[in-house]
């Protein structure tokens, strides 16, 4: 498993378990023992680190742009690996180094999270969700 989707697993079971606690437990001891335990062969947990620490300070603004994408999804009524796998995509979307991760990798990858975590029609909600973000992003695309 390449690394970067290694790291972005990692931060998925993270998120997920802190978002399964209501945020009550401490995010950054279940990312390290989640590194621990997921990411033995992980050379530099950098990205994990990256992208948990993105997510959670734009938190607000994520979930805000989840409700206008799925409107006939409440955040807190969406499932929670796919709202956390989307939380990550948005924030690579939004906020990511563009020449690192371009949009369409950042949407592959969200879509085979989705697929290996979620439930069977994670993956399609997945890509509306962040296709139609990514076309309100990029008109000309």
């Amino acid at each position: 498993m390449a690394s970067r989707h290694l790291s972005r697993s990692i931060v998925m079971q993270s998120l997920y378990e802190w978002d399964f606690s209501g945020k009550e437990k401490d995010l950054t001891k279940i990312v390290e023992r989640n590194i621990e335990e997921f990411g033995p062969g992980l050379q530099d947990p950098s990205f994990v680190w990256q992208l948990t620490t993105g997510v959670v300070q734009n938190i607000k603004q994520i979930d805000q742009i989840i409700e206008k994408a799925a409107p006939e999804w409440p955040i807190n009524q969406v499932n929670i690996i796919d709202r956390n796998v989307l939380r990550i995509g948005i924030f690579e979307l939004l906020y990511g180094n563009k020449e690192e991760v371009p949009p369409k990798v950042a949407i592959n990858e969200a879509i085979e999270l989705a697929k290996n975590f979620g439930g069977e029609s994670s993956g399609k909600f997945i890509n509306g969700v962040l296709g139609t973000i990514y076309k309100e992003l990029n008109p000309k695309s």
